[in-house]
């Protein structure tokens, strides 16, 4: 016999699907998925979106998606707007990673990633400093050498001040005894405009992840000079920074994450949808090509992550004098 109760838990349950749009008695799809990206087309998380749509879409896990690029300041200027303007909205999902982390405490920001909504760390990507194809710099000795002469001379591009380039060109300039602050950072918006600053010689090299530089390197453009990985990586011809007497490695990760005031039914079925997508072929696909590592996390242990994350970079913008 079906209870009053029964009939309750059963509405409650419906509107829940509904108010997220799903499709379906099972809610295995989503009619429109929104994605914020607080950065500009063309970089790291922008990519990330773009390839989480296709891959929604090729395993037939949303109708549809729609992207929103709000740039600055490393997701400082986007960040407000997706808590304030984005809340509650079940069906929006906001790329952002250790970039963001990074640049909401140099930038001394009252937000954090904790006031959003955790649904799963997804990638991680070892980091490639690169130089124009006719940069005096063959190796990576031979920067850190310039580094060493006179930091100021040796402007190098990446993304927004306190990020994970700026952060993984603090920590080489400490290795190799120069005093951080010194280096000469060129911060950028996105990777677009950095990787164009790097074409044009405007800078002696730049800082990103390897899959952004990627096609520039296969064509001949950039040179890479080495990568920030634990260990040499397939394909990828390019030594690390420890084996060229650097020790420094550093691995930046990227996840998704929904609105503040999503609801317990609303935060489980993203996750779900997220989850199916990380096991799909078409999201493996996708990650071998752009050289993503895939490192799924989700739930309470991405919150988890998260706090310890932010903890550690902040231990780290300081001992580098950028916090």
């Amino acid at each position: 016999m079906i209870t009053k109760r029964d009939l309750l838990a059963g509405a409650a349950a419906v509107g829940a699907a509904a108010s997220f749009g799903f499709q379906g008695a099972q809610a295995q799809t989503v009619d429109l998925l929104k994605i914020f990206v607080p950065a500009a087309p063309g970089g790291g998380w922008d990519q990330t979106a773009r390839m989480i749509e296709n891959a929604m879409r090729g395993a037939k896990l949303i109708g549809g998606a729609q992207i929103t690029n709000v740039p600055g300041a490393g997701g400082a200027v986007g960040l407000p707007q997706f808590i304030n303007q984005w809340k509650g909205q079940g069906n929006s999902l906001m790329v952002a990673g250790m970039v963001m982390v990074g640049s909401l405490i140099a930038n001394k920001s009252a937000l954090s990633l904790a006031q959003v909504t955790p649904i799963a760390r997804l990638t991680g990507e070892f980091q490639a400093i690169v130089v124009p194809a006719d940069s005096p710099f063959k190796t990576i000795k031979d920067f850190a050498d310039a580094l060493k002469a006179d930091p100021t001379k040796v402007p190098v591009a990446g993304g927004s001040a306190g990020g994970s380039d700026h952060i993984l060109l603090g920590m080489i300039a400490k290795a190799v005894g120069v005093p951080a602050p010194k280096v000469s950072y060129v911060a950028f918006s996105g990777g677009g405009p950095a990787t164009a600053a790097l074409l044009g010689s405007q800078v002696a090299a730049g800082i990103s992840g390897y899959g952004e530089f990627g096609e520039q390197i296969k064509a001949g453009k950039l040179r890479a000079l080495a990568i920030s990985a634990d260990k040499r990586q397939t394909g990828i011809d390019v030594p690390t920074l420890k084996e060229s007497g650097i020790d420094v490695e550093l691995f930046n990760w990227r996840g998704v994450f929904a609105p503040p005031g999503v609801s317990d039914e609303q935060r489980k079925a993203m996750t779900d949808i997220v989850q199916k997508m990380a096991a799909s072929t078409e999201w493996a696909d996708i990650c071998k090509k752009q050289d993503w590592t895939q490192i799924t996390l989700v739930g309470d242990d991405y919150a988890k992550y998260i706090a310890s994350e932010t903890t550690r970079i902040g231990a780290i913008l300081k001992d580098l004098g950028l916090a």
